[in-house]
């Protein structure tokens, strides 16, 4: 009996430490220095991102988009605002971060617009297709997977990363090592996205439930709310670097998400750019270095990029 009431006592204040911890978490994903132009907690350095030279001269008359943006005299960009190294966005300042964003301002560069005239619009997953077909944005970068369903309802430039789907889990948790020991546990993911529907195709006894941020999703794993946290390894990797000490990410990936940046269906000549822009800025260094500088820190090395896909109007 003693073992066993020190076994409860120990598995007490363990959830109790990471009730704690978990408001501590979201303090740090909701909150950023508080000094004006800080960056976010364990953010980019703004000295080692990279400057992308503004195409002054750019013109792209073949697409309705992009002359829209001209005229209005700044891009609209959907994001992400809660995934860390990745698209992540100081409360405090309103200050967008991350290789995500980096790849929105490098491309925009190469269109014509400099850092200013790109203004940032929090989308969530399962909107996205949405806001770019009524026009809300002109693109959207914000680890969006390239996939044929959505293909037929929105266009693609890029991969410009490969990411694949893992799963986060308390460090205390030892019975989870990949999806295969899913059946009866209960696992968090973004409503709408690619992870939810290939573990509800895949893994149907897993109890699965949706958020619209993955943000309360790691909020729920802290607090033993549920046994894991699954979604691209590039935005695991980047909860866990925040609590090392609390969360992990296991197993292998299990799929491939090739990130895309989704522009309105139909706009061939504005994804052609955007393909340009990608290839150049992989070509020129600052591709790697803006890696290196946002999700590189979570201690992942910089990937060679996929290559482009190219593929035919639509």
């Amino acid at each position: 009996m003693l073992r066993t009431r020190n076994s409860r006592t120990k598995r007490s204040r363990t959830r109790t430490g990471a009730v704690a911890l978990a408001g501590l978490l979201l303090a740090l994903l909701t909150a950023g220095c508080g000094k004006e132009g800080s960056p976010p907690v364990k953010g980019p350095k703004p000295e080692a991102l990279p400057h992308y030279k503004v195409d002054t001269g750019f013109e792209l008359p073949g697409s309705t988009t992009w002359k829209k943006a001209k005229r209005r005299g700044h891009l609209v960009v959907g994001a992400k605002e809660d995934q860390p190294y990745l698209g992540e966005k100081d409360p405090a300042t309103g200050i967008y971060s991350g290789f995500d964003i980096e790849i929105a301002r490098m491309v925009a560069a190469s269109l014509g617009f400099g850092q200013k005239a790109v203004q940032f619009r929090t989308i969530a997953s399962a909107n996205r297709e949405t806001a770019l077909q009524n026009g809300q944005i002109d693109y959207y970068v914000g680890t969006y997977t390239i996939n044929d369903m959505r293909k037929k309802l929105v266009g693609f430039a890029g991969p410009y990363y490969l990411a694949g789907q893992g799963l986060l889990v308390r460090t205390d948790e030892n019975d989870i090592h990949g999806p295969q020991d899913l059946d009866g546990k209960t696992v968090c993911s973004a409503a709408g996205s690619t992870p939810y529907q290939r573990i509800a195709a895949d893994y149907p006894k897993a109890h699965l439930v949706a958020y619209d941020t993955y943000s309360i999703c790691v909020d729920n794993l802290l607090t033993y709310q549920v046994d894991a946290v699954t979604t691209d390894d590039a935005i695991l990797l980047g909860f866990a670097a925040k609590a090392p000490d609390e969360m992990k990410v296991v197993g292998k990936p299990f799929s491939q998400e090739p990130y895309g940046i989704g522009v309105p269906r139909g706009d061939n000549a504005l994804r052609a750019a955007l393909n340009d822009a990608l290839e150049a800025n992989e070509k020129n260094g600052n591709w790697k270095k803006a890696f290196e500088a946002t999700l590189g820190l979570s201690g992942v090395p910089a990937p060679k990029p996929p290559p482009i896909d190219r593929y035919p109007a639509n």
